[in-house]
């Protein structure tokens, strides 16, 4: 029987992982399906080559998504994303003259500490005329806002005390190297490979600004859930089996051979491996740390799409693109993730679904059973580090309260 091809948009980077390891260990032929990987080195063109239909679906930053629905920088053209491809995996890494000065020890720093030193630089290199320099990987990225959260929290005003630019993951090492920028916030493995390089040390992972962050996205064509919806479910389904095989510590190894191929991330193995294993080599030279749910996968309906982490991300929008807080808007940005979506695929599976398709963001303390249509739920603890909570149904008042 013929399979039906579906291809599909990356950009080298290890939570890339789920539609390489559906292509490359059968769980995508299982489901009916062959997956074609097409690698670029930008968002941008991940974006374009799914709009202009040279892909089918994007792994993708899951703003860019929203931003592109709503027409923010381009032409709307309306996405869908009914799986999310992983939470976090990202960290801040800053060029070693900076790190030498806001940081004692080689574990990694923390948020309010750090944030408080990294204030006192700030104002100096600002006072100079030499704004401290953040590269991120798009404007419309979970990166960037992360990024943004942490430095406003803290007391630090982008574009306005720092300078943000654009950077591909890929050659963030090399900026480093060069002294384009003082830090970086990308994903693995290009903060570890800065490391080993000796040319970066990681002072935060994002799962310190926001424990359970959304972060890349499957990202396809509205069109596509009309025209192929029984494929987007064998999709989701092969996704969702080669997330299990992900998180499975045996399998790890050879995971990391896979993707540190010259043709998906071609990249050193060894930080893969580690990022995998939620492990994280803070300073050159060192044992690597381990960090909790450092890249986090699978376990409490990790890959669901909550509507409320699409809002979150459009508060951010809006925060700092400074454009006025739409209702509408706000409810077209939730639409754009697709839990309904994910549901079907998954109806029958043993898969746990939750019963909600949207929660307070950043409320929970520590486990709790939450409700289900289908198999045992527990979620974790998902603190942002200033405490602060997110409640979907109050956009408009959250941005009111943020500094």
């Amino acid at each position: 029987m013929a399979l039906d091809k579906v291809r599909i948009g990356f950009v080298p980077l290890v939570d890339a992982a789920l539609p390489i390891l559906a292509r490359e260990q059968g769980f995508a032929e299982a489901e009916g399906l062959e997956i074609e990987l097409v690698r670029d080195m930008t968002w941008a063109t991940v974006r374009d080559r799914l709009l202009y239909g040279h892909t089918d679906a994007a792994h993708m930053v899951a703003p860019l998504a929203i931003a592109t629905t709503l027409g923010w920088g381009r032409p709307a053209v309306p996405l869908s994303v009914p799986f999310v491809l992983g939470l976090n995996g990202n960290a801040i890494t800053l060029a070693l003259p900076l790190a030498r000065q806001v940081l004692d020890d080689d574990g990694l720093g923390d948020p309010v500490t750090l944030g408080a030193r990294l204030k006192a630089v700030a104002d100096a290199r600002a006072a100079t005329g030499r704004r401290l320099r953040f590269g991120v990987v798009h404007r419309y990225s979970s990166h960037n806002y992360k990024l943004r959260y942490w430095l406003a929290a803290v007391g630090i005003r982008p574009d306005h005390d720092v300078e943000i630019v654009t950077t591909s993951p890929t050659f963030a090492a090399d900026a480093l190297a060069a002294g384009e920028v003082d830090g970086i916030c990308v994903g693995e493995p290009w903060n570890s490979v800065a490391v080993d390089r000796g040319v970066g040390r990681i002072a935060l992972v994002t799962a310190q600004i926001w424990r359970r962050g959304v972060e890349k996205v499957l990202a396809l064509r509205e069109e596509m859930l009309g025209d192929r919806r029984e494929v987007v479910e064998r999709l989701i389904r092969a996704l969702h089996a080669a997330a299990a095989h992900f998180v499975d510590p045996a399998t790890r190894d050879a995971s990391a051979a896979i993707l540190a191929r010259p043709e998906y991330l071609d990249a050193p193995i060894d930080p893969i491996a580690r990022a995998i294993g939620d492990r994280v080599r803070v300073v050159p030279d060192t044992e690597p740390l381990h960090v909790p749910d450092f890249m986090f996968q699978y376990r409490e309906a990790a890959n669901f799409p909550w509507r409320s982490q699409a809002a979150w991300l459009y508060s951010q929008m809006v925060r700092w693109d400074g454009t006025p807080f739409s209702p509408q808007e706000a409810q077209t940005a939730q639409g754009v993730f697709r839990p309904d979506i994910y549901r079907a695929a998954l109806a029958g599976s043993g898969a746990p679904l939750p019963g909600a398709s949207s929660k307070l963001e950043g409320a929970i303390g520590g486990t709790v059973a939450a409700g289900s249509t289908q198999g045992r739920l527990m979620l974790g603890s998902d603190p942002f580090f200033d405490g602060r909570s997110f409640d979907p149904d109050d956009i408009a008042g959250y941005l009111r309260a943020l500094p």
